[in-house]
C-alpha cells in the first residue's frame, strides 16, 4: 500500500533559490544600463559580505557550513538589499546593511526557516533610519552617461567618495521620482506640472520604469515556474492600483495615477521578490491576499503622507508582525469538519 506524501521530484531549496536569482537577472541588466556599472560593485560587495557573515555565524552556532551556504538564501538577501539602495552608495553602507540583515535578522533567529522578518527589508530599514541622507542620494537615471562617469569612476567613487574634477555631485545625483513628487506637492504644485520635469518618464521615473518592467518579466517567470503563486503579487498590485486609483479619481491634481505607483519605487520588486518570501510571509491562500493588501495599503500611505519616499520596507516589516494572527485567522476548513 502506498504511503503519503505523494510528491515526486520535489524541487530543492537550492534549485528554487537559483531560479529566483535567475529571475532577478533581467532587472540587474536593465539596472546596469540605466544607472551604470556601480551596481555590479554593490552586488559583489553584498554577496561576499553575506556569504562571509553566514559562514561565520554557522561556525559560531556549530552548524554545517557548506549545505547552508549552498542554499543561496544569503545571496538572495544580498541581491535584494543591493538593488534597493543607491548604486553609488559608499562601500561600507552595503556591508553594514548586509551584515545586519544576515547576522541579526536571520541567523540570530535560528537561520533560514526561523526568521520572522524579511532580512533584506530589515537591513534596508536600518540603513534608511540610520543614514537617511546617503540613502536618498540616487543617481539621475540615464544621466551618468551624459556626465561620462565610467565604471572605473563609479568604482573609485564608491570606495573613496571622490568624483573626477570635471564632474560635480549634483550633476549625477537627484531625488527619486517619489521623493520629488512629494516635495513639489508640498510646495503647492499640481501633479501634471510636476511630471513635466525631466526626471519623469511615461509611466514612472525616467529609466527606472524600465527596471520595473524587467522585474515584472522576472516575476512572471517565477510564477510560470511555480516558484511563487499568484496570490501575493496579484493582491499587492491590485490593492495598490485600487487605493491609488481611488485617490486619483477624487483629486488627480494632488494624487498620482495608479500606473505611476505601480511603476515607481520598489513596487514590482516587492510584489514578486520581497513579499513572496516563504519564511516571513503567511502560508494560507486567503492569508496571502490579506498580507499583500496590507503591505500595499501601508506602502501607499507612507508614499503619500509619510516622511519617507517609499514605504515598502516598513510595510513589509509591519505585516511580518501580523503573520501569526493572519495565519491563525485564515486556516481553511478541515475536510470532514463543519466550518
Amino acid at each position: 500500500m502506498n504511503r503519503s506524501p505523494y510528491i515526486f521530484d520535489a524541487p530543492s531549496v537550492s534549485a528554487m533559490m537559483l531560479k529566483v536569482l535567475l529571475a532577478l537577472v533581467p532587472g540587474i541588466i536593465t539596472y546596469l544600463w540605466v544607472f551604470g556599472g556601480g551596481i555590479l560593485v554593490t552586488l559583489t560587495l553584498a554577496t561576499l559580505t553575506a556569504l562571509f557573515a553566514e559562514a561565520a555565524m554557522l561556525k559560531l552556532r556549530r552548524r554545517p557550513i557548506q549545505p547552508f551556504l549552498m542554499d543561496f538564501s544569503a545571496v538572495i538577501t544580498a541581491w535584494l538589499l543591493a538593488l534597493a539602495i543607491p548604486p553609488l552608495a559608499p562601500w561600507w553602507l552595503i556591508v553594514v546593511g548586509t551584515l545586519f540583515a544576515v547576522v541579526v535578522a536571520k541567523q540570530l533567529y535560528g537561520g533560514l526557516g526561523y526568521n520572522p522578518f524579511n532580512p533584506a527589508m530589515i537591513g534596508y530599514a536600518v540603513l534608511l533610519i540610520s543614514f537617511p541622507a546617503i540613502m536618498t542620494k540616487w543617481p539621475a537615471a540615464l544621466q551618468l552617461a551624459q556626465t561620462k562617469l565610467s565604471f572605473s569612476d563609479q568604482f573609485h567613487y564608491i570606495f573613496s567618495g571622490l568624483l573626477p574634477n570635471e564632474v560635480k555631485l549634483d550633476a549625477v545625483t537627484s531625488a527619486t521620482p517619489l521623493d520629488y513628487l512629494k516635495t513639489q506637492l508640498m510646495l503647492k504644485h499640481d501633479v501634471a506640472s510636476i511630471k513635466e520635469a525631466p526626471l519623469f518618464g511615461t509611466l514612472g521615473g525616467k529609466g527606472g520604469e524600465y527596471v520595473t518592467m524587467a522585474y515584472l518579466v522576472g516575476g512572471l517567470y517565477l510564477w510560470q515556474q511555480k516558484i511563487i503563486s499568484w496570490h501575493l503579487p496579484t493582491a499587492f498590485l491590485g490593492a495598490l492600483a485600487l487605493i491609488s486609483g481611488a485617490f486619483w479619481l477624487l483629486d488627480s491634481t494632488h494624487f498620482a495615477s495608479p500606473l505611476f505607483h505601480l511603476f515607481s519605487g520598489a513596487s514590482m520588486l516587492c510584489a514578486f521578490f520581497i513579499i513572496t518570501d516563504p519564511v516571513s510571509g503567511p502560508t494560507t491562500p486567503k492569508g496571502k491576499l490579506y498580507f499583500a493588501a496590507g503591505v500595499a495599503l501601508i506602502t501607499y500611505l507612507v508614499r503619500v503622507y509619510g516622511g519617507y519616499p517609499d514605504g515598502v520596507a516598513f510595510a513589509v516589516i509591519f505585516m511580518n508582525i501580523c503573520v501569526p494572527l493572519i495565519d491563525a485567522s485564515t486556516q481553511p476548513r478541515v475536510f470532514g469538519h463543519e466550518k
